[in-house]
Parts: C-alpha cells; sequence; structure tokens
C-alpha cells in the first residue's frame, strides 16, 4: 500500500505540474543533467525515438526496469565515462511501460502535412505488424486483423499511396537467405549469421559488441529496403521523379525513426524513408484529423507494391524471420519447394523458449538443410538475451548457425510505439500471444507464402537485379555497420 500511496502522491504532483520543483537525490555524479538516474532513464533531448516530459514523470522505476532488465542498456554504461551523453538504442520499450506518460513516442506525422502543402506525393508503407493491432486503439479486440482498415484510414487521411513493407520483407527475405546460403556453403565463413532487420539490436551491437559485427548480415530491413524500391522502383513505374514522393513508414517500431536517418542507406544520393510514424501517432493524427475509423469501409493497397508473400507478414513476430529465411535458404540449398513442415516451424514461435534449448529463454530449432547438412537456428527476443548469447560465443560455450534477434519481448508486435492498454501492464502477454496468432493467420491465409515465389519480387530480379547477391542487389539492398565503442567513452 505505501507505494501505491507514494505513487498517487507523486501523480498529483505531475499533474500539478510540480515533478520538476524536487529536490534530485544526492548524486554520484552530481555535475549530470539528468536526475534520479537511479530509478529513469536517461534521455537526451535530441532522441530521434522518444521525448521526456519530466514534469509528468512520477519515479515509478518501471522505464529503469525494462531498459536495464530486457533491453541492457541503462546500468550497462556509466554518463560520467560518456561525457553525460545517454546511451539509447531507440527501442521505446521506456514509452510502454511509463505510468506517468511522460515518455512518448516523437511525432513525426506532421511532416506529413508539410509535404503534402509542398505539393508532394505522399507514399505511407505499412508494416507487417501494424495490420493487427490498429483496431485496438479504437475498442476492438487485441489480435484484429484490420489490413483494410487502416489502408482505408490513411487514403481518409489525404495519403496518395498505401502499399506494403512485407514487399520489401520479401526482398530482404531472399538475400539474407542467399547470404546465409554462401556462408554455409564456404569452409572459412563467419558463422553463426545474425539478423540485421531491428535496428535497436543493430545499435546494440555497435555500441557493446562491435567484434561481432561482421556476423551481422549486411541486408538492408524491410523498411530499408522498401524506402529504396519507393524512391527507384515505385518513382520510375509511376514516371515521377524521387524527389516528388514523400515516403512514410507505418510501424510499431520506434527504433525505426533513427535508423532511416542512418547515412548508410541513402541511395543514389537519397534517402529511402522520409518519416517514421508509429502506431500510436496514427491514433492521433487519426484523432486530429476527425477521422471516424469505426465507420471506415476496407480498402486495398496500391496494385504495384501492395501484393506480399506470406513469409513477408510474419516478419513481425519472434520467429518469423527465421522462419521466412528457412524457408528460401531451403530453396537455395535443394532447388526445390520446402516441404509443408517447414511452413510451420513450432519451435521457433511464440513467447517462450524451447524445451531443451542450450540458452535459457531463447527458442531453438536444428534442422536438416540437406540430407548431409543440419543447421542449428536460434531466436532471440530482448537484448538482455542477446548479451548472455554473445557472450557465451566469446567463451565458446554457445555454438549456432543463424541467430535472429529482436529487441522488443514478441518482436515487432510488441514495438516501442504499440497501442497500450489503459492499465498496468500496459502490453501483455496476453496481447503480444493474440498479435502473433493473427500474423500467422494471415501467412495461411495467402496463396504465395515463399518470399522467392513472389511474382514482383521474381520481375524485381528479371528486370533489376539480376541474381541474388549481384553487384546491383548488394548497392540497393544491402548495408554497412559501424563500431559504436566509442560512445561508452
Amino acid at each position: 500500500m505505501a507505494t501505491v500511496r507514494r505513487r498517487d502522491w507523486l501523480k498529483m504532483l505531475a499533474a500539478a505540474g510540480l515533478m520538476s520543483s524536487l529536490p534530485g537525490k544526492a548524486q554520484a555524479k552530481p555535475r549530470s543533467a539528468y536526475r534520479f538516474t537511479d530509478v529513469r532513464v536517461a534521455i537526451s533531448p535530441d532522441n530521434p525515438a522518444i521525448i521526456f516530459d519530466e514534469s509528468k514523470c512520477i519515479l515509478c522505476g518501471a522505464c529503469y526496469r525494462v531498459c536495464n532488465r530486457k533491453v541492457s542498456v541503462t546500468g550497462h554504461y556509466d554518463l560520467a565515462k560518456t561525457g553525460d551523453r545517454p546511451v539509447c538504442v531507440h527501442c521505446g520499450q521506456c514509452s510502454t511501460v511509463c505510468e506517468g506518460d511522460a515518455i512518448l513516442n516523437r511525432p513525426e506525422w506532421q511532416a506529413i502535412q508539410a509535404a503534402k502543402a509542398r505539393g508532394q506525393k505522399v507514399v505511407v508503407s505499412l508494416s507487417p505488424a501494424v495490420r493487427v493491432m490498429v483496431s485496438e486503439v479504437f475498442g476492438q479486440p487485441a489480435g484484429t486483423y484490420c489490413e483494410g482498415e487502416v489502408i482505408a484510414a490513411l487514403r481518409a487521411l489525404g495519403v496518395d499511396y498505401v502499399i506494403d513493407t512485407a514487399v520489401g520483407a520479401d526482398l530482404t527475405i531472399v538475400e539474407e537467405a542467399a547470404e546465409w546460403v554462401e556462408r554455409l556453403r564456404s569452409e572459412d565463413a563467419i558463422l553463426p549469421q545474425f539478423t540485421s532487420c531491428c535496428p535497436s539490436w543493430v545499435k546494440f551491437c555497435e555500441t557493446f559488441f562491435p567484434e561481432f559485427l561482421p556476423h551481422l548480415s549486411s541486408v538492408k530491413s524491410p523498411i530499408g529496403i522498401q524506402g529504396a524500391m519507393i524512391k527507384r522502383f515505385f518513382a520510375k513505374s509511376l514516371g515521377l521523379d524521387p524527389k516528388q514522393l514523400f515516403s512514410v513508414a507505418l510501424t510499431p517500431c520506434t527504433a525505426k525513426k533513427f535508423e532511416i536517418r542512418r547515412p548508410e542507406l541513402v541511395v543514389d544520393g537519397l534517402a529511402g524513408m522520409d518519416a517514421v510514424v508509429t502506431v500510436r501517432e496514427l491514433a492521433d493524427w487519426i484523432a486530429a484529423e476527425g477521422v471516424d475509423y469505426r465507420a471506415l469501409q476496407p480498402s486495398r493497397y496500391d496494385t504495384l507494391m501492395g501484393d506480399a508473400s506470406g513469409a513477408g507478414v510474419i516478419f513481425g513476430n519472434t520467429g518469423g524471420v527465421a522462419e521466412a529465411i528457412l524457408r528460401s535458404a531451403y530453396f537455395m540449398m535443394n532447388g526445390t519447394t520446402p516441404p509443408e513442415s517447414w511452413l510451420t516451424f513450432t519451435e521457433l514461435r511464440g513467447l517462450r523458449g524451447s524445451q531443451g534449448a542450450q540458452m535459457g529463454g531463447v527458442k531453438e530449432a536444428t534442422v536438416h538443410m540437406t540430407p548431409s547438412r543440419t543447421v542449428k537456428v536460434v531466436v532471440a527476443q530482448g537484448l538482455a538475451q542477446v548479451r548472455k548469447i554473445l557472450g557465451a560465443i566469446r567463451e565458446g560455450t554457445f555454438k549456432a548457425d543463424f541467430i535472429e534477434v529482436m529487441a522488443c519481448e514478441g518482436g515487432c508486435i510488441g514495438g516501442g510505439g504499440t497501442p497500450r492498454a489503459k492499465h498496468v501492464p500496459y502490453l501483455s502477454r496476453a496481447m503480444r500471444q493474440a498479435r502473433i496468432a493473427a500474423l500467422y493467420t494471415g501467412d495461411t491465409s495467402r496463396k504465395v507464402r515463399l518470399a522467392h515465389e513472389n511474382p514482383l519480387v521474381k520481375r524485381l530480379y528479371a528486370e533489376d537485379f539480376g541474381t541474388f547477391l549481384s553487384p546491383t542487389a548488394r548497392q540497393v539492398m544491402h548495408t554497412s555497420y559501424q563500431s559504436r565503442a566509442k560512445d561508452l567513452g
């Protein structure tokens, strides 16, 4: 009860705007610009993903706990050594647990209005996980599949084109599968290969474990590839100058706000994505424009980049990336379509670790890629798990051939920009499980479930890229990384 009373008291202070007047606890580093860092995360004013309103902070400690225990960032560096510069991987998990609404997604939807005012055409790409969560904001149960309604809402908001980021995911799948197969066939390849689609994980690796960067797939994330294809393929197909397009990623991921600003993603002098809008921001935008979401009739994607495979859809789930890549890697290794059993890797699905897994809390599957080649595939969710795995690899006690990493529990369906429930826990295990199940249903309902069989993917390789991992494919769909170890001081 004492804890409840303290929180109620702090909430009243926050409501009255008096939190910022509280005296700071004696700090080991009194010159720091950040107070109460023993109970809350330090957030810099220029953080591209999240913003912090100190007057609303009730010092509940929730942000510190999630960042320290699950994300493994706060508490793993020293502000005194970083020059008082907070280290952040932009996952936004602190915003999903904040009890005082002091930590929010940094809004970008107003930039879309500015682009329209400049006369640009707005293209919004819908990330896989978005289609199973937006309706939660408007009273529907968690996991309601609402793809058509979201597309309709975007059209009501004045968006010119709506396309599917799962198409970008299909391209990520085939290039990453080809890269992995190339490594598996090489005697001196760097294994395991880590996925690269989660920007929080990529920055975490760059910062805390840069020696593992050669293990990361060089393939861009689906949003990274989607952005490049909008400015390259989509604009050309419409007969438009790429500069006439303003491309937006609609996603549950706050870290994408950091990722799209990486200079490594620039192709032909143009950034692929111009803005990132999270699901929470979309809800704010809908409210601001007075759109009646509940009255909308489902709409469809624009046909040019609107048909994705089921493999691209499950990219939003923990385990979905690994499963999707296994499907295409099997084809590349054997030259035949994978058996039906390869379309449902139960060992890699869900929120809990596999029974008998070598590392507690992770999911593992050992599969026969060919009659003579067995591979071990590992799925980790939460960067604290990954820290343990990397430590074990360093010590030589953990081995694998492929490791999928997502910073957020459940994968993208649990991202820092997803809808929250009204009460603690704001993002429950049941909500995550419902969203996961809905994406797998979306996969099974697709006519095409293998990324390499997507007709558009085949067309793009035939007309533009040539073969997997070709020089053109590498120029457009691959990237590079940088050590950020210096950020730790």
